[in-house]
Protein backbone atom coordinates (compact mmCIF):
# COMPACT_ATOMS: atom_id res chain seq x y z
CA UNK A 1 0.00 0.00 0.00
CA UNK A 2 1.20 3.22 -1.14
CA UNK A 3 2.10 6.25 0.95
CA UNK A 4 1.33 9.73 -0.43
CA UNK A 5 3.07 12.86 0.99
CA UNK A 6 0.38 16.52 0.05
CA UNK A 7 2.70 19.11 -0.06
CA UNK A 8 1.13 22.88 -0.49
CA UNK A 9 3.74 25.75 -2.03
CA UNK A 10 2.75 28.48 -4.22
CA UNK A 11 3.09 26.36 -7.90
CA UNK A 12 1.11 28.14 -10.37
CA UNK A 13 -1.63 25.28 -10.73
CA UNK A 14 -2.15 25.62 -6.93
CA UNK A 15 -3.50 29.30 -7.53
CA UNK A 16 -5.50 28.68 -10.37
CA UNK A 17 -7.33 25.90 -9.46
CA UNK A 18 -7.84 27.80 -5.72
CA UNK A 19 -9.14 30.99 -7.76
CA UNK A 20 -12.43 28.81 -9.10
CA UNK A 21 -14.39 29.15 -5.87
CA UNK A 22 -13.61 32.62 -5.82
CA UNK A 23 -14.76 33.51 -9.60
CA UNK A 24 -18.01 31.55 -9.59
CA UNK A 25 -19.05 32.64 -5.46
CA UNK A 26 -21.79 34.76 -5.59
CA UNK A 27 -21.22 38.57 -5.17
CA UNK A 28 -24.52 39.28 -2.91
CA UNK A 29 -21.57 38.05 0.11
CA UNK A 30 -19.02 41.02 -1.07
CA UNK A 31 -18.51 41.76 2.65
CA UNK A 32 -16.04 38.79 2.47
CA UNK A 33 -14.07 41.19 0.27
CA UNK A 34 -13.70 43.95 3.08
CA UNK A 35 -9.96 45.31 3.32
CA UNK A 36 -10.04 44.01 7.20
CA UNK A 37 -11.10 40.38 6.16
CA UNK A 38 -8.78 40.29 3.12
CA UNK A 39 -5.50 41.62 5.37
CA UNK A 40 -7.02 38.79 8.25
CA UNK A 41 -6.78 35.89 5.00
CA UNK A 42 -3.39 37.30 3.23
CA UNK A 43 -1.80 36.47 6.55
CA UNK A 44 -3.86 32.86 6.84
CA UNK A 45 -2.34 32.57 3.60
CA UNK A 46 1.20 32.90 4.73
CA UNK A 47 0.31 30.58 7.85
CA UNK A 48 -0.61 27.34 5.61
CA UNK A 49 1.64 28.74 2.37
CA UNK A 50 -0.76 30.23 -0.12
CA UNK A 51 -0.79 33.32 -1.29
CA UNK A 52 -2.77 35.36 -3.87
CA UNK A 53 -3.24 38.82 -5.39
CA UNK A 54 -5.80 41.01 -4.95
CA UNK A 55 -5.90 41.39 -8.96
CA UNK A 56 -7.18 37.81 -9.08
CA UNK A 57 -10.74 38.75 -7.25
CA UNK A 58 -13.30 40.12 -9.53
CA UNK A 59 -14.26 43.46 -9.97
CA UNK A 60 -18.15 42.91 -9.76
CA UNK A 61 -17.92 42.09 -6.27
CA UNK A 62 -15.26 44.96 -4.88
CA UNK A 63 -18.63 47.52 -6.78
CA UNK A 64 -20.87 45.75 -5.09
CA UNK A 65 -18.79 46.70 -1.71
CA UNK A 66 -18.53 50.28 -2.69
CA UNK A 67 -21.73 50.29 -3.73
CA UNK A 68 -22.92 48.66 0.10
CA UNK A 69 -21.16 51.37 1.59
CA UNK A 70 -22.62 54.11 -0.15
CA UNK A 71 -26.37 52.76 0.66
CA UNK A 72 -25.42 52.09 4.37
CA UNK A 73 -23.86 56.19 4.49
CA UNK A 74 -27.21 57.18 2.85
CA UNK A 75 -29.33 55.30 4.59
CA UNK A 76 -27.75 56.80 8.45
CA UNK A 77 -27.98 60.47 7.34
CA UNK A 78 -31.38 59.72 5.93
CA UNK A 79 -32.27 58.12 9.74
CA UNK A 80 -30.30 61.08 11.26
CA UNK A 81 -32.47 63.59 9.36
CA UNK A 82 -35.68 62.17 10.30
CA UNK A 83 -35.11 61.89 13.40
CA UNK A 84 -34.32 65.65 13.80
CA UNK A 85 -37.00 66.44 11.71
CA UNK A 86 -39.23 64.37 14.28
CA UNK A 87 -37.52 66.11 17.47
CA UNK A 88 -37.98 69.56 15.66
CA UNK A 89 -41.90 69.06 14.97
CA UNK A 90 -41.93 67.67 18.56
CA UNK A 91 -40.69 71.14 20.05
CA UNK A 92 -43.16 73.05 18.05
CA UNK A 93 -46.13 71.32 19.13
CA UNK A 94 -45.08 72.05 22.66
CA UNK A 95 -44.46 75.62 21.83
CA UNK A 96 -47.58 76.34 20.43
CA UNK A 97 -49.49 74.85 23.56
CA UNK A 98 -47.42 76.57 25.96
CA UNK A 99 -48.29 79.82 23.64
CA UNK A 100 -52.04 78.45 23.54
CA UNK A 101 -52.41 78.30 27.20
CA UNK A 102 -50.35 81.98 27.92
CA UNK A 103 -53.22 83.29 25.84
CA UNK A 104 -55.71 81.13 28.10
CA UNK A 105 -53.70 82.44 31.20
CA UNK A 106 -53.44 86.00 30.20
CA UNK A 107 -57.32 86.18 29.32
CA UNK A 108 -58.72 85.14 31.94
CA UNK A 109 -56.60 87.62 34.40
CA UNK A 110 -57.90 90.07 32.16
CA UNK A 111 -61.52 89.27 32.56
CA UNK A 112 -61.58 89.39 36.24
CA UNK A 113 -58.91 92.66 36.21
CA UNK A 114 -61.78 94.71 34.29
CA UNK A 115 -64.76 92.90 36.56
CA UNK A 116 -62.89 94.30 40.24
CA UNK A 117 -61.56 97.41 38.98
CA UNK A 118 -64.70 98.61 37.33
CA UNK A 119 -66.09 97.92 40.92
CA UNK A 120 -63.55 99.59 42.45
CA UNK A 121 -64.17 102.34 40.62
CA UNK A 122 -67.87 103.02 40.57
CA UNK A 123 -67.48 104.02 44.21
CA UNK A 124 -63.88 104.97 44.12
CA UNK A 125 -63.77 107.20 40.95
CA UNK A 126 -59.93 108.40 41.05
CA UNK A 127 -58.33 106.44 38.44
CA UNK A 128 -54.37 108.03 39.22
CA UNK A 129 -54.64 106.47 42.71
CA UNK A 130 -56.39 103.43 41.87
CA UNK A 131 -53.52 102.93 39.03
CA UNK A 132 -51.01 103.80 41.50
CA UNK A 133 -52.47 101.18 44.08
CA UNK A 134 -52.17 98.77 40.92
CA UNK A 135 -48.55 99.32 40.32
CA UNK A 136 -47.94 99.16 44.19
CA UNK A 137 -49.55 95.36 44.40
CA UNK A 138 -47.03 94.95 41.08
CA UNK A 139 -44.13 96.22 42.79
CA UNK A 140 -44.67 93.77 45.95
CA UNK A 141 -44.77 90.86 43.90
CA UNK A 142 -41.92 91.54 42.18
CA UNK A 143 -39.83 92.39 45.15
CA UNK A 144 -41.17 88.96 46.63
CA UNK A 145 -39.91 87.17 43.51
CA UNK A 146 -36.87 88.49 43.70
CA UNK A 147 -36.06 88.01 47.38
CA UNK A 148 -37.34 84.70 47.67
CA UNK A 149 -35.08 83.86 44.43
CA UNK A 150 -37.60 82.50 42.47
CA UNK A 151 -36.39 84.59 39.63
CA UNK A 152 -32.79 85.73 39.38
CA UNK A 153 -32.32 89.54 39.81
CA UNK A 154 -31.35 91.71 37.02
CA UNK A 155 -27.97 93.71 36.47
CA UNK A 156 -28.90 96.67 34.57
CA UNK A 157 -26.20 98.93 33.14
CA UNK A 158 -26.33 102.78 32.87
CA UNK A 159 -27.32 102.95 29.15
CA UNK A 160 -30.35 100.70 29.25
CA UNK A 161 -31.92 102.64 32.13
CA UNK A 162 -32.98 105.64 29.51
CA UNK A 163 -34.70 103.64 27.20
CA UNK A 164 -36.43 101.56 29.74
CA UNK A 165 -37.83 105.27 31.01
CA UNK A 166 -39.05 105.70 28.08
CA UNK A 167 -40.91 102.71 28.39
CA UNK A 168 -42.15 103.06 31.86
CA UNK A 169 -43.68 106.45 30.91
CA UNK A 170 -45.60 104.75 27.89
CA UNK A 171 -46.38 102.27 30.68
CA UNK A 172 -47.54 104.21 32.92
CA UNK A 173 -49.37 106.73 30.98
CA UNK A 174 -51.54 103.62 28.87
CA UNK A 175 -52.62 102.11 31.86
CA UNK A 176 -53.83 105.74 33.57
CA UNK A 177 -55.68 106.36 30.41
CA UNK A 178 -57.46 103.16 30.24
CA UNK A 179 -58.84 103.50 33.76
CA UNK A 180 -59.81 106.98 32.98
CA UNK A 181 -61.79 105.33 30.30
CA UNK A 182 -63.43 102.53 32.27
CA UNK A 183 -64.06 105.05 35.40
CA UNK A 184 -66.58 107.53 32.56
CA UNK A 185 -67.35 105.02 30.20
CA UNK A 186 -69.13 101.08 29.92
CA UNK A 187 -66.49 98.52 30.36
CA UNK A 188 -67.49 97.57 26.85
CA UNK A 189 -67.18 100.35 25.03
CA UNK A 190 -63.80 101.12 26.68
CA UNK A 191 -62.86 97.66 24.94
CA UNK A 192 -64.55 98.35 22.23
CA UNK A 193 -62.15 101.45 21.19
CA UNK A 194 -59.43 99.54 22.06
CA UNK A 195 -60.03 97.40 19.66
CA UNK A 196 -57.78 99.83 17.24
CA UNK A 197 -54.67 98.32 19.04
CA UNK A 198 -53.58 96.71 15.70
CA UNK A 199 -54.55 99.43 13.81
CA UNK A 200 -52.03 101.46 15.70
CA UNK A 201 -49.43 98.91 15.65
CA UNK A 202 -49.18 98.12 11.67
CA UNK A 203 -48.71 102.09 11.78
CA UNK A 204 -45.97 102.13 14.33
CA UNK A 205 -44.12 98.94 13.41
CA UNK A 206 -44.09 100.36 9.87
CA UNK A 207 -42.55 103.32 11.36
CA UNK A 208 -39.94 102.21 13.79
CA UNK A 209 -39.44 98.59 12.62
CA UNK A 210 -39.60 98.67 9.48
CA UNK A 211 -42.57 96.32 8.70
CA UNK A 212 -44.43 96.78 5.42
CA UNK A 213 -47.80 95.26 6.15
CA UNK A 214 -49.41 93.24 3.36
CA UNK A 215 -52.47 94.05 1.56
CA UNK A 216 -54.23 91.35 3.25
CA UNK A 217 -53.64 93.22 6.64
CA UNK A 218 -54.67 96.50 5.43
CA UNK A 219 -57.89 95.12 3.98
CA UNK A 220 -58.73 93.38 7.66
CA UNK A 221 -57.91 96.62 9.19
CA UNK A 222 -61.05 98.34 7.31
CA UNK A 223 -63.43 96.42 9.35
CA UNK A 224 -62.53 96.94 12.71
CA UNK A 225 -61.56 100.76 11.73
CA UNK A 226 -65.59 100.58 10.17
CA UNK A 227 -67.23 98.71 13.24
CA UNK A 228 -65.06 100.98 16.05
CA UNK A 229 -66.38 104.12 14.25
CA UNK A 230 -69.79 102.68 14.07
CA UNK A 231 -70.24 101.63 17.38
CA UNK A 232 -69.30 105.08 18.45
CA UNK A 233 -71.92 106.54 17.06
CA UNK A 234 -74.35 104.22 18.25
CA UNK A 235 -73.21 103.98 21.80
CA UNK A 236 -75.71 105.24 24.61
CA UNK A 237 -72.83 105.37 27.08
CA UNK A 238 -70.72 107.61 25.04
CA UNK A 239 -68.59 110.01 27.01
CA UNK A 240 -65.84 112.52 24.98
CA UNK A 241 -63.58 112.05 27.62
CA UNK A 242 -64.01 108.61 27.99
CA UNK A 243 -63.61 107.93 24.21
CA UNK A 244 -60.59 110.32 24.14
CA UNK A 245 -58.68 108.52 27.04
CA UNK A 246 -59.11 104.84 25.13
CA UNK A 247 -58.17 106.12 21.99
CA UNK A 248 -54.89 107.79 23.51
CA UNK A 249 -54.26 104.49 25.55
CA UNK A 250 -54.60 102.74 22.43
CA UNK A 251 -51.28 104.47 21.22
CA UNK A 252 -49.45 104.15 24.21
CA UNK A 253 -50.02 101.11 24.64
CA UNK A 254 -48.79 100.11 21.11
CA UNK A 255 -46.19 102.82 21.42
CA UNK A 256 -44.14 101.23 24.64
CA UNK A 257 -45.53 97.38 22.78
CA UNK A 258 -43.17 98.07 19.65
CA UNK A 259 -40.31 99.92 21.35
CA UNK A 260 -40.76 96.81 24.21
CA UNK A 261 -40.00 94.51 21.59
CA UNK A 262 -37.22 96.45 19.60
CA UNK A 263 -35.66 96.32 23.33
CA UNK A 264 -35.73 93.03 23.87
CA UNK A 265 -33.60 91.88 21.38
CA UNK A 266 -31.07 94.05 21.35
CA UNK A 267 -30.70 93.36 25.27
CA UNK A 268 -30.82 89.71 24.45
CA UNK A 269 -29.14 87.77 26.34
CA UNK A 270 -28.74 90.57 29.49
CA UNK A 271 -32.12 91.07 30.12
CA UNK A 272 -35.27 88.83 29.96
CA UNK A 273 -38.58 89.82 29.47
CA UNK A 274 -39.89 89.10 33.49
CA UNK A 275 -37.16 91.50 34.65
CA UNK A 276 -37.89 93.78 31.83
CA UNK A 277 -41.55 94.08 32.65
CA UNK A 278 -40.61 94.20 36.38
CA UNK A 279 -37.91 97.40 36.03
CA UNK A 280 -41.14 99.26 33.85
CA UNK A 281 -43.52 98.61 36.90
CA UNK A 282 -41.29 99.59 39.59
CA UNK A 283 -40.57 102.51 38.17
CA UNK A 284 -44.42 103.17 36.83
CA UNK A 285 -45.21 102.85 40.55
CA UNK A 286 -42.91 105.87 41.57
CA UNK A 287 -43.87 107.71 39.00
CA UNK A 288 -47.43 107.94 39.20
CA UNK A 289 -47.70 107.27 43.52
CA UNK A 290 -46.02 111.16 43.43
CA UNK A 291 -48.72 112.03 41.21
CA UNK A 292 -51.44 110.47 43.30
CA UNK A 293 -50.60 112.02 46.29
CA UNK A 294 -50.36 115.54 44.31
CA UNK A 295 -53.48 115.01 42.46
CA UNK A 296 -55.68 113.25 44.65
CA UNK A 297 -54.14 112.98 48.34
CA UNK A 298 -56.67 113.81 50.29
CA UNK A 299 -59.35 111.48 49.02
CA UNK A 300 -57.37 108.63 50.70
CA UNK A 301 -57.32 110.64 53.77
CA UNK A 302 -58.97 109.31 57.50
CA UNK A 303 -61.53 112.52 57.24
CA UNK A 304 -62.50 111.28 53.15
CA UNK A 305 -62.76 107.51 54.33
CA UNK A 306 -64.92 108.27 57.33
CA UNK A 307 -67.02 110.60 54.70
CA UNK A 308 -67.42 107.73 52.19
CA UNK A 309 -68.53 105.26 55.42
CA UNK A 310 -71.46 107.67 55.54
CA UNK A 311 -72.51 107.21 52.13
CA UNK A 312 -72.68 103.34 52.15
CA UNK A 313 -69.05 102.51 51.12
CA UNK A 314 -68.13 99.34 52.41
CA UNK A 315 -64.33 100.03 53.14
CA UNK A 316 -63.40 96.08 53.70
CA UNK A 317 -64.93 95.17 50.61
CA UNK A 318 -63.19 98.12 48.53
CA UNK A 319 -59.47 96.66 50.05
CA UNK A 320 -60.30 93.52 48.88
CA UNK A 321 -61.30 94.68 45.23
CA UNK A 322 -58.58 97.26 45.64
CA UNK A 323 -56.20 94.04 46.30
CA UNK A 324 -57.77 91.34 43.46
CA UNK A 325 -57.95 93.98 41.06
CA UNK A 326 -54.21 94.94 41.63
CA UNK A 327 -53.02 91.31 41.43
CA UNK A 328 -54.63 90.47 38.40
CA UNK A 329 -53.28 94.01 36.65
CA UNK A 330 -49.71 92.95 37.48
CA UNK A 331 -50.16 88.85 36.62
CA UNK A 332 -52.26 89.85 33.26
CA UNK A 333 -49.69 92.29 31.91
CA UNK A 334 -46.94 89.89 33.21
CA UNK A 335 -47.81 86.84 30.79
CA UNK A 336 -48.91 89.71 28.57
CA UNK A 337 -45.07 90.34 28.17
CA UNK A 338 -44.21 87.25 28.12
CA UNK A 339 -46.28 86.02 25.03
CA UNK A 340 -44.49 89.47 23.45
CA UNK A 341 -41.32 87.63 23.63
CA UNK A 342 -42.32 84.66 22.09
CA UNK A 343 -44.79 86.42 19.01
CA UNK A 344 -44.30 89.54 16.95
CA UNK A 345 -46.33 92.83 17.74
CA UNK A 346 -48.56 92.40 15.16
CA UNK A 347 -49.53 88.94 16.31
CA UNK A 348 -49.76 90.31 19.82
CA UNK A 349 -51.99 92.93 19.17
CA UNK A 350 -54.48 90.55 17.31
CA UNK A 351 -54.36 88.54 20.05
CA UNK A 352 -55.30 91.33 22.54
CA UNK A 353 -58.40 92.14 19.89
CA UNK A 354 -59.62 88.90 20.50
CA UNK A 355 -59.07 89.65 23.91
CA UNK A 356 -61.33 92.43 23.69
CA UNK A 357 -63.80 90.25 22.39
CA UNK A 358 -63.85 88.09 24.85
CA UNK A 359 -63.52 90.80 27.72
CA UNK A 360 -66.82 92.49 26.37
CA UNK A 361 -68.78 88.88 26.61
CA UNK A 362 -67.86 88.93 29.82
Amino acid sequence: MGSYALALSPSKPSIKSFSQPFQRFNCRFGAIFHPSFLKSTHHLSHAIGLSFSSSSLPNNCSNACKLASQRLYEFKVRSAAEGMNEETSTDEKLQTLQLGCMFAMWYLLNIYFNIYNKQVLKVYPFPVTVTAFQFGCGTVLIFLMWALKLHPTPKLRRSQLGPIFLLALGHTAGNLLTNISIGTVAVSFTHTIKAMEPFFTVLLAALFLGESPSKWVIASLVPVVGGVTLASFTEASFNRIGFNSAMASNLTNQTRNVFSKKLMVKMEGTLDNINLFSIITTMSFLLLASAAILLEGDKFSPSYIQYAKSQGLNVKDLCIRFLLSGFCFHTYQQVSYMILEMVSPVSHAVGNCVKRLVVIVS
